[in-house]
């Protein structure tokens, strides 16, 4: 998975990619776009009607998306005020102030004191923070993540793959799902600042090796979209 990108016309990039490395992609977008979701729903999403007898053959990508795209809601719909249960949502979806809601102040201090006073202001002012941006910042995560997936099903890849390549806002989109896209895998992984070392030299029999190998092959490609794109 040696592929890098490249400069292309009118501010974009390009990358050559192999069956493989598309597919991975794909599979791994439309994962993240599905852990993603809409948010905290007030009813059943809606799902898109197939006529009896179809839905497991025909047009299988075009479904997956449109059942993906179909899971929204009003936009002006209030978010949650909590912080998600799941660590990778977690992630993607930080507190904006301090701990956040969590285990709050240290047990050494006291009720009354500064810091347990600014721990229930933090945790007050991200649980508002939360309950007005977090739809807005799913639905922008859901638009890049779709994004991805469409031009990926666009190529046509022959022998030697398919060469991808991405307008300015297409590689803004690109960027945003990667960032994303790692930082979920880092946190299945439980990756931290020391563990470069040992991710690199994981023996082909542990079974995180895959997932490591993925982790590690985005990173390269992040860095290279964001070197390409700064002037």
């Amino acid at each position: 998975m040696a592929g890098q990108f490249e400069p292309a016309e009118a501010g974009g990039a390009a990358i050559a990619l192999d069956e493989v490395e598309i597919s991975i992609l794909r599979s791994l977008t439309v994962q993240l776009l599905e852990l993603i979701g809409p948010g905290t729903e007030p009813a059943e999403p809606p799902r898109p009607e197939t006529p009896p007898g179809e839905g497991a053959k025909g047009d299988s990508m075009e479904e997956e998306l449109a059942g993906i795209e179909a899971v929204s809601w009003p936009s002006f719909a209030d978010g949650p005020s909590e912080p998600p249960s799941d660590p990778v949502l977690a992630r993607l979806f930080p507190d904006a102030y301090g701990p956040g809601p969590g285990p709050g102040p240290s047990p050494e201090a006291e009720p009354g004191s500064d810091e347990a006073a600014r721990a229930r202001h933090d945790r007050g002012a991200s649980a508002e923070f939360r309950r007005y941006t977090e739809n807005d910042l799913r639905a922008r995560k859901r638009e890049d993540g779709l994004a991805v997936v469409r031009s990926l099903d666009a190529l046509t890849p022959g022998d030697r793959g398919a060469v991808l390549t991405l307008g300015p806002e297409e590689s803004r989109r690109w960027l945003g799902t990667l960032n994303d896209l790692r930082l979920a895998l880092g946190t299945r992984l439980e990756v931290s600042d020391d563990s470069d070392d040992e991710l690199y030299s994981l023996p082909d029999s542990d079974e995180r090796k895959p997932l490591v190998m993925a982790y590690l092959w985005l990173g390269s490609l992040q860095e290279t979209l964001v070197e390409t794109l700064t002037p």
